[in-house]
């Protein structure tokens, strides 16, 4: 299949949250477009695409760092998470597995049951610039020197990442007193 049709297809299943064996065949057979996600997302594939939006965006001007907003999102792991495969992809053209599908999978318990959190860093435009995935349990206030370290973005010329908004927002949680002292030094 093209990787366009992929892309497609990875981007519809995750706007439907359907299964992956319900695909329509118009992207291509299920497995295929299943293994080219897992296989994307264990080499880093999709962050380099996001990296370089960013660096296209920030290189136009699009990225408004008057604003970056922290908050994160609790969200409740399907029924079948605790039994998924064990063994992570194999990235091709390397000797051995990599140790996990993703380094920064989360999946902890908590009252509702599996859950993740996830943290995202987001631009005056509500464009992400930064996410972090942590079990449901973690506190927030703890996450935001973490998710303000991963807002790196490249310049297109050359020179260092641009790393700091000029003003932070959020609610009450990531403004606990050690966030604020962290961010003021930084």
């Amino acid at each position: 299949s093209s990787h366009r049709g992929v892309i497609n297809g990875i981007l519809f299943r995750n706007r439907t949250g359907m299964p992956w064996r319900d695909l329509p065949t118009r992207f291509g057979k299920w497995k295929t477009v299943y293994e080219r996600h897992r296989r994307w997302s264990a080499d880093g594939t999709w962050d380099r695409i996001l990296a370089a939006v960013q660096a296209d965006a920030d290189a136009e001007n699009q990225i408004d760092w008057s604003m970056v907003s922290v908050d994160s999102t609790s969200c409740r792991a399907h029924q079948h998470a605790a039994g998924a495969r064990k063994k992570p992809p194999r990235v091709p053209g390397k000797r051995r597995t990599p140790q996990q599908h993703r380094p920064d999978e989360g999946l902890g318990r908590s009252r509702g049951g599996l859950t993740c959190k996830i943290h995202l860093a987001g631009e005056g435009r509500r464009r992400p610039l930064a996410f972090l995935i942590t079990p449901g349990q973690w506190g927030d206030a703890p996450q935001l020197i973490p998710i303000m370290e991963r807002v790196r973005v490249a310049r297109l010329g050359g020179g260092h990442p641009r790393t700091r908004p000029d003003h932070l927002g959020g609610d009450k949680t990531p403004h606990a007193a050690v966030g604020s002292s962290s961010c003021r030094e930084r």
